[in-house]
């Protein structure tokens, strides 16, 4: 994945005709929350420079599962779509390659700990907004600049443990358990995202940029709907349900002869169906199940039953006929399962190509489809062509290769 002509071979960049052709995203954040909001703005057109530390982001070399040229696959599943330049920060000399770049950018993205960009003369407001008023600026942080935790790194399972979402994930037996993908990185990548697009649009009616701010811990403490509403109001703790829910009966997974499904049955329409599917509709007459509050409280024994109905059936078949009753079920599967599905081929939502191996974009456009650009880039890649692009000449480019600006040695792979 070295050579950048073997890159276009497999995808032409100038293919992305998306939402956000023209932008051009300057990329210094690394792991998860900033990269993956960044590949969605490339999915859409965006030309997004990703610039690299001397070592590399970390998840180069998060593996096993790695690619063809060593990277792991947690890097490739966010950096697809992107041009990659490394740059030693902590020197003048690659400052003010930075700022070169950023003499046609639109967008600034980071997630160093909070106070590092001031350090370097780089801070939004006196260092940045002065020289590139039109630059949108976001920053991702654990929690801020200030504030009784402000400055402090945040990781996605520390913020889960923090903020309550372990205390209602997992059963009584096993305890508070991390939800098992990093879902508040995702979803601060998902918040960063919003915050560039809602800038973008100010910018297009009033011609100045601003910072947007995205943190881990807003990010998570955001996540606790139902449960921190329900918390509110009566001052009960949401405690561990498994996989139930606090204010719905039956919402839960239930066993078949060949594995679980998940009933989501929300209203009482939907508990008639079930109940006549199963072969007894009197189940939805007994005072005990007929409205959603009543299931709630005698939600055990409801379990009891409905485990009884279903224990000699076949998920598939459950799960088809429910479904075309108007009755949500799924089967509940492993990710091999998901991602050989029909209507995961039928959506796009498995990439293979050229030796690349993604999920899809989730979001869609009728006027202007997402397309997923040149495979994720190898270390420093495009270097020298983007600094081209900037402006700088060979000698410049060379000067700065001298003065340890530009690392080209790859890092250490897993």
């Amino acid at each position: 994945m070295s050579d950048s002509s073997e890159h276009a071979a497999h995808v032409p960049h100038l293919c992305n005709r998306g939402a956000l052709e023209g932008i051009r995203v300057i990329d210094l954040s690394r792991v998860l929350a900033g990269p993956l909001c960044t590949q969605i703005l490339a999915d859409q057109g965006a030309d997004v420079i990703k610039v690299e530390p001397p070592d590399g982001d970390e998840t180069r070399t998060l593996g096993p599962a790695v690619n063809a040229d060593g990277d792991a696959a947690y890097f490739t599943a966010v950096n697809r779509g992107k041009r990659s330049i490394a740059v030693d920060l902590s020197l003048a000399c690659g400052r003010e390659a930075l700022l070169a770049l950023l003499e046609d950018a639109d967008v600034l993205i980071e997630n160093f700990l909070p106070g590092t960009m001031a350090r370097w003369g780089l801070d939004y407001e006196t260092g940045l907004r002065p020289r590139f008023p039109q630059l949108i600026y976001c920053a991702i942080s654990g929690f801020g600049e200030d504030g009784p935790l402000g400055g402090l790194p945040g990781y996605d399972a520390i913020l889960q443990a923090m903020c309550g979402l372990m205390s209602v994930n997992g059963a009584p037996a096993g305890g508070p358990t991390r939800i098992g993908i990093p879902i508040v990185d995702h979803l601060t990548g998902y918040t960063a995202l919003s915050g560039i697009l809602l800038a973008l649009y100010h910018r297009a009616r009033t011609g100045r940029g601003q910072r947007v701010e995205a943190t881990l811990f807003d990010t998570a403490l955001s996540l606790l709907v139902p449960h921190a509403a329900n918390w509110m109001h009566t001052q009960s703790v949401p405690g561990l349900l498994g996989s139930a829910h606090p204010n719905i009966a039956p919402y839960d997974r239930y066993p078949c002869r060949d594995g679980e499904v998940f009933l989501g049955i929300v209203n009482d329409r939907q508990f008639r169906k079930f109940c006549g599917y199963i072969g007894q509709p009197a189940l939805s007459d007994d005072e005990r199940y007929a409205t959603n509050r009543q299931r709630l409280l005698h939600r055990d024994a409801l379990r009891a039953a409905i485990e009884a109905a279903l224990h000699a059936r076949e998920r598939e078949a459950v799960c088809r006929d429910l479904m075309q009753l108007g009755v949500p079920a799924g089967p509940v599967n492993s990710i091999p399962e998901a991602f050989e599905h029909a209507h995961t081929t039928h959506r796009g939502m498995r990439i293979e190509r050229g030796g690349y191996h993604g999920i899809g974009a989730p979001i869609r456009l009728s006027e202007a489809p997402a397309r997923p650009g040149r495979p994720p880039p190898a270390y420093a890649q495009h270097t020298d062509e983007v600094l081209r692009e900037a402006g700088l000449d060979d000698t410049r480019i060379a000067a700065l290769n001298e003065q340890g600006a530009l690392p080209r040695r790859p890092p250490r792979k897993p």
